[in-house]
């Protein structure tokens, strides 16, 4: 009988020990990370991601670029350049588009803004009021982006054109 407790007291706390070091209360980290990637979420999902990028170095000249808000454009957050005329930049789903700007409005003559942008996967407008004329003419409006699936977003946009 002596024998019997001192082997089912050895089993207990070998199961006892075993059960420390793979319960939820241990230290140690699974080796399985599972990453979602954004891109594929938010197709999935019905939505468009638009994210900031740097000013594009493809742009030399004349250009116009925007934010989402005062702020974003301060710290240089872009969501949207062109070179004023024919490429407009864009980074969305997860990819850095260059599409063809399809028309634009003359920035000089109007005090609104108006830019048109389509490729395959997207269909873009652009919408502003000049709020202050100087070397370079700051705008305000929307960005709204189209896919064909229905799917439609609309941002705010804060930013500047000139050359």
């Amino acid at each position: 009988m002596k024998h019997f407790i001192i082997i089912l007291s050895a089993l207990f706390l070998v199961a006892c020990k075993k059960d420390k070091e793979t319960g939820s209360g241990s230290s140690s980290k699974d080796s399985l990370t599972i990453v979602k990637d954004s891109a594929k979420t938010n197709a999935a999902s019905g939505k468009i991601l638009v994210e900031t990028f740097p000013f594009p170095k493809e742009i030399k000249e004349c250009s116009c670029y925007f934010a989402k808000s005062k702020e974003d454009f301060v710290a240089e957050k872009y969501i949207y350049a062109d070179d004023a005329g024919k490429t407009a930049y864009m980074k969305l789903d997860g990819k850095r588009l260059a599409m063809n700007l399809i028309s634009s409005s003359d920035m000089e003559v109007e005090d609104q803004l108006s830019k048109e942008i389509e490729n395959g996967d997207y269909k873009i407008s652009v919408k502003g009021k000049k709020i202050k004329s100087e070397e370079t003419l700051l705008f305000e409006g929307t960005l709204t982006i189209e896919k064909p699936d229905g799917t439609v977003i609309t941002l705010p946009v804060y930013g500047e054109c000139g050359c």
